[in-house]
């Protein structure tokens, strides 16, 4: 059976043993096989995290829910499915929160309202970034004042990786090199993945990635994270201080992973749907799976998130404007 090309093989997420206390008005309300888009490919992070929320709503929201990939133009066209999806609880996205808070001041010609063609429902997890250095890079160099020391001395060889243009790791490592005053040159890549092995292999120096994309890398020692940009340091990386207490204050930038709805999807299903975030991050195989990426699990109501979403987009704004960058496509 497929929906949209996707196999119910390929696509459906099952587990075992189902949640108890089923919504039975919600489920009335809702497609008989709803299914949560993913902009990105499957296996990264934003699949992954889809997949644990599918798990943990089987035998709640439905006896199926699949995930479907819409992959294409960074993640856009995802959002652009659920713009035009019916507003019954049957379509959900999962999404980095940047794509309604930085892509709007990024791409001259968003195919999205970030504001109105999709509705919040809630995080289900937020995602600080790292900065990260490879075998280019010295092992005597193991704070950022250490690598803003080498990059002046190196200029031709200073250069980040990130994941792609116009993503959050773009502009931290774009405020990173004006704040210290270096020459720092943005590589992007196709995704994390290609980023890494470049760094790991010695053809970059250094890297702006979701923590989580480094972790599995740590322990052979060839990458070393100097610095995160969160507002405390992190559970997976405890030894790695902030960008803050480096003396970069102002570098601050937590990715979040969330949920969205078609606009003029009604509220109760909203609500539902939110409690249902809530409940799904109470499961230990979700919050297990979510740790795997480098995850913090985090839940708000709609409108707090939706007021959350709204301040990031006013903090971004003058963040890309003084980064000179932006973009047509």
């Amino acid at each position: 059976m497929t929906r949209n090309g996707v196999s119910r093989r390929d696509a459906c997420v099952l587990v075992a043993t189902g949640l108890t206390g089923a919504s039975g008005a919600l489920r009335a309300q809702t497609a008989a096989m709803p299914r949560i888009l993913v902009g990105f490919p499957a296996g990264g992070s934003v699949d992954v995290s889809a997949r644990r929320v599918a798990e943990a709503w089987r035998g709640r929201l439905a006896e199926t829910v699949l995930v479907e990939q819409r992959v294409g133009a960074g993640g856009r066209l995802a959002i652009t499915a659920l713009k035009d999806a019916p507003p019954d609880g049957g379509t959900l996205l999962m999404s980095p929160s940047s794509m309604f808070t930085i892509y709007p001041h990024v791409y001259r010609k968003l195919a999205y309202k970030p504001d109105t063609d999709a509705i919040a429902v809630s995080p289900i997890a937020n995602a600080t970034c790292g900065f990260g250095v490879g075998p280019m890079v010295p092992a005597s160099v193991k704070t950022l004042s250490d690598f803003v020391a080498w990059a002046k001395a190196h200029p031709e060889q200073s250069a980040y990786a990130t994941p792609a243009a116009g993503a959050m790791p773009h502009f931290l490592g774009d405020q990173f090199k004006r704040a210290a005053g270096i020459t720092l040159t943005h590589v992007p890549y196709r995704g994390a993945a290609p980023g890494l092995q470049d760094l790991m292999g010695g053809q970059i120096a250094s890297g702006c990635f979701i923590l989580g994309d480094f972790l599995p890398h740590l322990p052979g020692g060839r990458l070393r994270i100097l610095g995160v940009t969160d507002h405390e340091r992190s559970r997976f990386a405890p030894e790695v201080p902030t960008f803050a207490e480096q003396g970069f204050k102002g570098i601050i930038g937590v990715e979040t992973y969330g949920l969205f709805l078609p606009p003029k999807t009604p509220a109760s299903i909203v609500d539902k749907m939110s409690d249902l975030v809530r409940v799904a991050l109470r499961e230990k195989q979700v919050v297990e799976g979510l740790a795997k990426l480098g995850f913090e699990p985090l839940a708000m109501t709609p409108a707090d998130y939706a007021r959350r979403l709204a301040a990031e987009r006013v903090q971004w704004g003058p963040i890309v404007q003084a980064s000179g960058f932006s973009s047509d496509d």
